[in-house]
């Protein structure tokens, strides 16, 4: 009789096993494995003699999939080699991005992703930085959530984000154009760096072409994103002229390139490194890209701050 009982036990047992296996079979296949893009190199320093350590790159913030998706250096700007300028090396692989929106910037209060981030998207968020100007200034238009707050403009500089994630920076109607795929379109002035160079007619004295200084000030904080021939994107900022913003991107290797916020208090470029894999970002776990950065990484998690920002989280 017991091995009756013990025999009838098997065929569930099995079922079960099966099923359990089924399920966790599904669950990994529900996550793919990601594959980031090669480590970059470091970059060859534009000031001499250099610093210890300049271009070289150093990993920061949340890992994913125990990969390293974004990494960071400071380089000195040729005419203003006394400050350090921050650059930020993204891997979109590991990254997915989205456009969050202000009510000042663009404006409009009828946002979904706003200030402050929610505690569900802090738990994957690895960085977030600055927009671009304020709309009047960036003679440009602005899409997100399905919401047409300015016309997109042909041949503005564009940061577009599609809605699995990925992203690129272009020409409009050039580079990148309206899809159905297309989630968001933050447009800024046009192209710093085109076909890996610097767009010409840059000047070191300028103060309004590409943004109106505070105070008439050349080395006024900068900010701009490029796009690499890889895939990668870079992030650069620091106190420069307009030719030093540019030169630092070509550097970093962009091929396409624009120009974001400007002036003490809008850039600003932040990773978050939680304790655990799956923990939530917080101010306190934050790190500016510079330390000269006047923003801080509690910026994005105040319900006040009422402009537009792009947030990067693990895939």
């Amino acid at each position: 009789m017991q091995r009756r009982r013990q025999q009838s036990l098997v065929v569930p047992l099995l079922l079960l096993a099966l099923v359990s296996a089924a399920v966790t079979g599904s669950a990994a296949s529900a996550q793919p494995t990601l594959s980031p893009l090669p480590t970059p190199t470091a970059l060859r320093p534009l000031v001499h003699p250099t610093q210890q350590g300049e271009g070289a790159w150093t990993p920061q913030g949340r890992r994913v999939q125990g990969h390293a998706a974004i990494y960071t250096t400071l380089m000195h700007p040729p005419h203003n080699p006394s400050v350090e300028a921050g650059i930020a090396w993204i891997d979109p692989r590991l990254l997915r991005a989205q456009l969050y929106s202000g009510s000042l910037s663009p404006g409009g209060l009828f946002w979904k992703r706003t200030a402050p981030i929610s505690r569900s998207a802090a738990q994957t968020l690895v960085a977030a930085f600055n927009g671009g100007f304020l709309l009047k200034d960036s003679h440009g238009g602005y899409l997100s959530e399905g919401h047409l707050v300015a016309p997109l403009r042909p041949g503005a500089a564009s940061l577009v984000i599609y809605r699995n994630g990925s992203w690129q920076v272009g020409q409009w109607g050039r580079d990148v154009a309206m899809t159905p795929s297309v989630a968001a379109v933050r447009q800024n002035l046009t192209l710093l760096v085109d076909h890996g160079a610097p767009v010409p007619g840059l000047v070191t004295t300028d103060v309004a072409t590409w943004g109106v200084s505070l105070n008439n000030v050349v080395d006024t904080p900068r900010s701009a994103l490029g796009e690499t021939a890889n895939g990668a994107f870079v992030y650069v900022e620091g106190q420069m002229d307009i030719v030093d913003l540019a030169a630092l991107l070509v550097r970093a290797g962009a091929v396409r390139a624009m120009v974001l916020d400007m002036n003490p208090l809008w850039p600003v470029f932040a990773t978050y490194t939680p304790a655990s894999p799956t923990g939530y970002a917080v101010p306190a776990n934050g790190k500016d890209l510079t330390p000269s950065m006047y923003q801080q990484p509690n910026r994005f998690f105040e319900p006040q701050y009422n402009r537009d920002f792009i947030t990067l989280s693990a895939r």
